[in-house]
């Protein structure tokens, strides 16, 4: 895939404009009005994102302009659903929404192929999904999925099963000022209570040795089990702020604990 080539699906990427964080603010207050042409403009003002994202797929031997204009579609469909009260930044919403859109086509066009009829049940399932979460503001269950499309449970885990593809848990999902975003940071892990380690004293007196901060973090993050970005709006900070924090408190307990 020739991601180095400077036009892609006619578009000169080395001329791509760059807003700036005020002019993402205004363009998006005119955008929730209904304006297309500021629309039109936060579209052009991000396309250097999807650049960015479809970079990681290079290695598939997919062409770079099909690649683009999905993922420039799953750059429309953050724009459409992004909700500014919720205190994140465009980047960090959108980012995960392009990979979905990527992964889904790469998905599509897998040359292990799923019959049509298996893949209907999974985007019924998906499509019941979003509309039962946007709904009941809850994650649905399985059997509320599958009663919503009038579904075996076990047909529905299958379906959903035969079209997902593998993925590392350390695979970056996104990049900012130097700290990396993975998979596993947007994994809530319920099963890693404080009640299951807090035994360990060596790993209670490493605590005490971190600041006030560093403490609040570790226990939401491992004791809680909250992703990087539940830890971020439960304190009121940047996820990477939140990275860069665990990262020097982890180190802080190994040291300690060496």
């Amino acid at each position: 895939m020739a991601l180095n080539k400077v036009e892609i699906c006619g578009v000169n990427t080395s001329k791509l404009p760059l807003l700036k964080q005020e002019e993402k603010d205004a363009l998006f207050e005119r955008i929730e009005q209904g304006d297309k042409e500021a629309r039109e403009r936060y579209i052009k003002g991000n396309l250097r994102l999807v650049l960015s994202v479809i970079q990681r797929f290079s290695g598939n031997g997919e062409n770079a302009d099909d690649l683009f204009q999905v993922g420039c579609i799953g750059l429309i469909k953050a724009i459409d659903n992004f909700d500014r009260s919720l205190d994140v930044k465009f980047s960090t919403y959108a980012v995960p929404m392009i990979i979905g859109e990527v992964r889904r086509y790469l998905r599509d066009n897998n040359s292990i192929r799923v019959s049509r009829s298996l893949r209907d049940v999974a985007y019924k399932a998906i499509y019941a999904k979003e509309m039962l979460l946007k709904k009941n503001d809850r994650e649905p269950t399985v059997d509320e999925i599958a009663k919503e499309i009038g579904m075996k449970k076990e047909e529905v885990v299958y379906a959903l099963d035969a079209i997902a593809s593998p993925v590392s848990l350390y695979e970056p999902v996104y990049q900012e000022g130097g700290d990396t975003l993975y998979i596993m940071d947007q994994v809530s892990d319920k099963k890693n209570k404080e009640e299951n380690w807090v035994e360990n004293i060596s790993l209670k007196e490493a605590m005490k040795k971190l600041s006030e901060r560093e403490y609040n973090i570790i226990k939401l993050r491992f004791f809680e089990g909250k992703t990087q970005t539940e830890v971020a709006d439960e304190i009121s900070i940047s996820q990477a702020q939140v990275s860069r924090l665990e990262k020097a408190a982890l180190k802080s307990m190994r040291n300690f604990l060496s």
